[in-house]
């Protein structure tokens, strides 16, 4: 005799996505297993955070609490953050059933905190990371950094700061390297998240 898990009596829950393909994983998941759910506006009782990584859910959250967090890829940094942030429970994507996220959302609903076994187990094994140190930037990374965030080309920013272009290619490929970013776009994402500029 199989064990039917009944829905939390109206537990509404509330889904922040990353993106809306993993949005409508979730609230599929949800509607499968009977869960409300709530609008921005509403109050509700959890707080489901999606993302492909941890830090990607724990970023749409803003400054709400995520509950639930549900990723594809954890990682040691992602799930301190968000249990720092106060997540009561994490689940796979891969692992995203009826039953499992109904059991999550009680976790997170109840503090008891619920981590997949793989991420337990890689959280417990090896050396703690240190979170990344912010990036220090010169005063004319900042400036070059805030003319590329409205939309200057090099030989713009380089008018505008009386250098030569070669040298603001220079500056742009030291501050790439402090910010560890993958193009000018990510820097600049990156430098307005961490208050940079």
């Amino acid at each position: 005799m199989t064990a039917v898990l009944a829905p939390p009596a109206a537990v509404p829950v509330r889904v922040v996505a990353a993106d809306e393909s993993t949005r409508a994983k979730v609230t599929s998941a949800l509607r499968l297993a009977g869960v409300p759910l709530s609008g921005p506006a509403e109050g509700a009782a959890v707080v489901a955070a999606v993302g492909e990584t941890v830090e990607d859910a724990i970023a749409a959250c803003g400054t709400a609490t995520p509950g639930l967090v549900v990723a594809e890829r954890f990682s040691q940094i992602g799930v301190r953050r968000a249990l720092r942030m106060g997540a009561g429970a994490m689940l796979r994507t891969a692992d995203l059933t009826p039953a499992r996220l109904l059991a999550a959302i009680d976790a997170a609903r109840s503090g008891d905190g619920r981590v997949p076994h793989e991420v337990l187990v890689r959280l417990l094994d090896g050396p703690e990371p240190a979170d990344p140190a912010p990036a220090v930037l010169t005063r004319r990374q900042t400036s070059v950094l805030a003319l590329m965030a409205d939309g200057h080309g090099n030989a713009d920013i380089a008018r505008m700061l009386r250098c030569s272009e070669h040298t603001v290619k220079n500056v742009i490929y030291e501050l790439m390297g402090r910010l560890q970013a993958r193009n000018r776009s990510h820097a600049v994402a990156t430098a307005i998240r961490t208050g940079l500029i």
